[in-house]
């Protein structure tokens, strides 16, 4: 019988649903404290994940959602970034 591979599955932070790993957007703090948006999905430190729904990058941003997950104050160019990222390539 042939083994199937699991697909790893992560949380949206904003709608709280399960979804697949490669279909959301990781933003990381690393141990630097710095906070950006990881295409790789492979960087080092805590990782926050979002969906692509309007509703979601919207709920991110209106709530500071990043801020209670890391326990930081995370800047508004970061909010910029991931809207960007959903909104300007779209």
């Amino acid at each position: 019988m042939p083994k199937t591979k699991k697909i790893p599955l992560r949380m949206c932070i904003a709608c709280r649903e399960l979804k697949e790993k490669r279909e959301m957007l990781r933003v990381v703090k690393n141990g630097e404290s710095k906070i950006f948006i990881d295409f790789s999905s492979k960087a080092a430190g805590r990782g926050a994940y979002v969906c692509d729904k309007p509703e979601c990058i919207g709920k991110l941003k209106k709530q500071r959602l990043l801020n209670k997950v890391f326990s930081c104050e995370v800047g508004t160019d970061v909010y910029s970034a991931i809207e960007e990222e959903y909104f300007g390539a779209k």
